[in-house]
């Protein structure tokens, strides 16, 4: 019963993260649901008005700009995690393959022995 809810759990949680978050060209990795970079203001002194503008305009770019990364870094941990877990999966396919190859020659060299 563990087994089966452990199966059923890990199914879930396979469902629901995504296949990738970023997309990797040229060996530039980039994240592909956060948007575009936002560009960042540029500061006008001509005047105390202008001046107060463009402060805001910085404030704003600011926030937008912590979203921006906060996303870039959910998308780069959510592909390091993928990529590590399907490097450690065939891993441990070939761990698999090798031990089974071990097994059979072992077995097959214990027969010929006994001949």
């Amino acid at each position: 019963m563990k087994n089966a809810l452990l199966i059923i759990t890990a199914g879930i949680i396979g469902a629901t993260t995504p296949a990738n978050a970023g997309s990797l060209s040229n060996g530039k990795w980039s994240p592909t649901g956060c948007g575009n970079v936002p560009q960042a203001p540029m500061m006008d002194n001509s005047n105390i008005e202008a001046f107060n503008k463009s402060i805001l305009a910085f404030n704003d770019w600011q926030q937008q700009s912590r979203t921006y990364f906060e996303c870039l870094i959910k998308e780069a941990n959510t592909d390091n995690q993928l990529i590590a877990e399907s490097a450690n999966k065939e891993q441990e396919k070939y761990r698999a393959q090798l031990e089974k190859f071990s097994a059979e020659a072992k077995a097959m060299g214990d027969a010929l022995e006994q001949k």
